[in-house]
């Protein structure tokens, strides 16, 4: 044992190191933005109206954190630096093409726009609470302009702590520090929807009691969405392992002061380039308007159920708006990770081409080709697993607001828990390699 924990020092610190920034994250979730009354919850009944965006933030919008807005602004911002990249802004594409030091910048850039992003929103967050009801805060009678926004400054500064958490996990942790907030987020909630499954189909107020015995339905129902759930985790662990393998040959292929003859080798492409980027993205875009909409009847004014078919992906109108914003973004993210152009010329400059495609631009069409084909399986698996828990709740209109989240939030869990992982088993490796020298 002694000799594991010597060998792998590096590695166990890391992890530790990771856990006390995920604790840390934890302590700040609970403590209250200034002026909260923390005696009131922005919830009505089950059903949380931040929905999807407070998971994000692991609970802390409907706690009136200081950390409410969690890693949503730097995601948006993410969004909009890939996006001026596409020739919009062109420094931002030079920097794109500068290596390290370009990509220093717009990582400044991005945290930058990030931070103005978080102000708005804690900005647009307190206005409507504050316009819904004045039981959310005390004394509203003080309240004027500056109480506004000092109070979104104090939630733009939990943002800025929020990324600096993120970095520190990136840097010294074991990597994906945003993600590993986000999943941290999903996974706290995660008791409390096996509970509320659990009270919905077995509990002592189940529907499926009669004169407070429980049928064999409320038995076989909750299986079958036990089964649902570890369905979802196989799916995505294996479909996250699917690759499309283009094949490469190099000629003449310098090996120290000698030549040698044609090498095989292969590009791979991931069934899923985007990972669960377009997810995220949809259901964010899809969440603000609904919140928005939450705020305004939660006032006491009247809503058009046309807003709610439009936005809300449990109607259909809104379920087919979620599906293909789903489409879009693999398609963006997958083009935007994989440049066929740059592809093709980096393999020209290489000496390389793939068996009977001429180099050049023939070479960057057939990649272009294979990698529609390939994002359009991966976006369809990503749809229809987006879909279940949609399904469900059409199945189980009155199942809480956390259970219909479930299919989307494993699938998030799960897709960064396998890259992880790799990350863990590579550090774990290069040790061992360290210890052999």
């Amino acid at each position: 044992m002694k000799k594991f924990f010597g060998k792998y020092k590096k590695l166990i610190g890391m992890i530790l190191f990771t856990a006390l920034c995920l604790l840390v994250w934890r302590v700040g979730i609970h403590i209250k933005f200034p002026f909260a009354n923390y005696s009131t919850l922005p919830t009505s009944g089950n059903a949380n109206i931040f929905g999807f965006l407070d998971v994000f933030a692991g609970g802390g919008l409907s706690q009136f954190s200081i950390l409410s807005l969690g890693i949503s602004p730097y995601i948006t911002s993410s969004i909009v630096i890939e996006m001026l990249q596409l020739d919009i802004i062109p420094a931002f594409k030079e920097w794109a093409e500068e290596g390290e030091e370009g990509k220093e910048k717009l990582n400044r850039w991005t945290r930058y726009i990030a931070l103005f992003i978080a102000f708005v929103q804690a900005l647009a967050l307190i206005l409507g609470l504050k316009a819904t009801s004045n039981v959310y805060f005390r004394d509203v009678s003080e309240f004027n302009a500056f109480t506004y926004i000092y109070i979104a400054i104090v939630l733009t500064a939990g943002t800025a702590f929020t990324l600096w958490l993120a970095d520190q996990i990136t840097m010294r942790g074991i990597g994906n520090g945003s993600s590993m907030l986000i999943v941290a987020g999903i996974v706290v909630s995660l008791p409390t929807m096996m509970y509320q499954l659990f009270q919905y189909f077995l509990g002592s107020e189940s529907t499926y009691r009669t004169d407070g015995v429980l049928g064999w339905q409320g038995v076989v129902l909750y299986i079958v969405m036990m089964l649902i759930f570890l369905g979802i985790v196989v799916a995505v662990v294996w479909m996250e392992g699917l690759q499309r393998k283009i094949p490469v040959v190099y000629a003449n292929r310098p090996a120290g002061s000698k030549l040698i003859g044609q090498q095989d080798s292969n590009i791979p492409i991931k069934l899923n380039s985007a990972s669960v980027i377009p997810v995220i993205f949809a259901s964010t875009l899809l969440s603000l308007p609904t919140t928005v909409l939450e705020f305004i009847a939660a006032s006491g004014k009247t809503v058009s159920e046309w807003w709610y078919t439009i936005f809300s992906y449990q109607k259909p109108i809104g379920f087919a708006i979620y599906i293909i914003l789903i489409f879009v973004f693999a398609f963006f993210y997958s083009f935007l990770q994989i440049d066929p152009d740059k592809m093709a010329d980096n393999l020209k400059k290489q000496n390389a081409h793939i068996p009977g495609i001429k180099p050049g631009e023939d070479t960057a069409t057939f990649i272009s080709k294979v990698l529609f084909k390939v994002t359009l399986l991966g976006a369809t698996y990503l749809a229809i697993l987006a879909s279940i828990p949609v399904i469900v709740t059409f199945i189980f209109p009155s199942l809480p607001s956390s259970v219909q989240i479930g299919g989307t939030s494993l699938m998030i869990v799960v897709g960064v828990a396998i890259e992880t992982v790799k990350q863990i088993k590579t550090e774990g490796q290069s040790q061992d390699y360290h210890g052999f020298m």
